[in-house]
């Protein structure tokens, strides 16, 4: 994918939107990014829109023509995606791909999510819908449930205890607390993590990301042309996406996250990079324990050692490896279907230099890896700063 770059980014805050509503998110994100690119609904061909639930939350489906019509876009082709927590990524990913293909010149990706309109049951019932309705939902498995069986058994294989998972919180809150735009600015301080309230044993309120509103968006165009429109666009060298099976337990292994070895393993090859070329890394940080399994199946990692490297502080934004850099899910919130756009937004900020307090220095190559589930999909983008001096 060598002639596909981003432009333009615009995100909202996320949080508690409570007076905002689906639409009103997406003409925040939408405009900000055309502004940021310098484009106008003139320029644009396509629309792509990655979200989850908005028929269970918002009592909405047929987003395209929705957002289409309300961001000045009317008229446009205009189509959601839909991959659970992956749907923001599989939506960069159909953009790209329209624009790779040469169906489009330029695409708008917007993710977005609107959760806080439903809340205590009602919410849980309509997360279950991420996972198999017949072998996990049936019987009242919700997702944070799920997540808190696959990391009782990583603690029981690796002979771990809570404490030994604080290092990814810390780090997110750490640097969610410079981000304007994130949910929790709140500082998790050493030794806490494992005293926080348990929600499902042994995932606590330290551990598992909150859902919330929020809206990104992305201009994608060929990068010949994003060479006569801005100073340094980012382009996206790799795409890629996998699936496991929907229910964790017909895994054969429990532990081994194969739709994110998959994913990355394409993507590091379509781009000719290693694990080890990568500086920035914005991972699905949902759970503490998906964090420590994403290092290892995308080879960060050895099996049963993902933890070790935020143990041993090499996370951070001065570390070897940066990953959440805005805070990632945990800090910044989880907006589901949106998390993979701002997913991406987040790298290309960095990689332009633009994100403010939350720089890493002068990073070249930037992973966004994406997840639907409990790695039910995985969707991994490599970019990298195109230099036009």
């Amino acid at each position: 994918m060598q002639n596909v770059s981003i432009i333009g980014v615009g995100r909202t805050a996320v949080g508690e939107h409570w007076e905002l509503s689906l639409r009103d998110l997406a003409l925040e994100a939408v405009q900000n990014a055309m502004q940021d690119a310098g484009i106008s609904p003139n320029d644009v061909d396509a629309l792509v829109i990655g979200n989850a639930l908005s028929g269970s939350f918002s009592h909405q489906g047929h987003l395209g023509p929705l957002v289409a019509d309300y961001v000045g876009l009317r008229g446009v082709e205009a189509f959601t995606v839909e991959g659970a927590d992956a749907s923001g990524g599989l939506a960069v990913r159909q953009g790209a791909l329209m624009v790779a293909s040469g169906a489009a010149r330029t695409v708008i990706v917007l993710g977005i999510e609107k959760v806080t309109d439903v809340v205590g049951t009602a919410r849980n019932a309509a997360l279950a819908v991420t996972t198999d309705a017949d072998f996990e939902a049936a019987h009242g498995a919700t997702p944070i449930a799920m997540a808190a069986l696959l990391m009782r058994r990583y603690m029981h294989e690796h002979g771990l205890e809570l404490k030994n998972f604080e290092g990814f919180s810390i780090n997110a809150h750490a640097n969610g607390a410079k981000n304007p735009g994130a949910m929790f600015r709140n500082l998790i301080k050493a030794g806490r993590f494992a005293g926080a309230p348990i929600v499902a044993d042994p995932v606590n309120l330290f551990d598992g990301a909150p859902e919330a509103d929020g809206a990104a968006a992305l201009v994608i165009t060929s990068t010949d042309h994003a060479l006569d429109r801005v100073p340094d666009p980012i382009q996206i060298i790799a795409s890629a996406a996998a699936t496991d099976t929907l229910a964790i337990a017909q895994r054969p292994d429990l532990l081994y996250l194969s739709a994110v070895n998959i994913a990355a393993g394409r993507a590091f090859n379509q781009a000719g990079r290693r694990p080890q070329d990568v500086q920035i890394l914005e991972l699905h940080d949902a759970f503490t324990v998906l964090s420590a399994l994403q290092l290892e199946a995308a080879g960060f990692a050895e099996t049963g050692r993902g933890w070790t490297l935020a143990a041993d502080n090499k996370i951070g934004l001065n570390g070897p490896l940066p990953i959440s850099t805005f805070g990632g899910l945990k800090a910044r919130g989880n907006p589901l279907g949106a998390t993979g756009v701002y997913q991406v937004a987040e790298v290309a900020l960095q990689l332009r230099g633009q994100a403010g307090d939350n720089q890493v220095a002068n990073p070249h190559l930037g992973m966004a890896l994406n997840l639907g589930g409990l790695g039910s999909t995985a969707v991994v983008h490599l970019l990298e700063r195109v230099n036009n001096h």
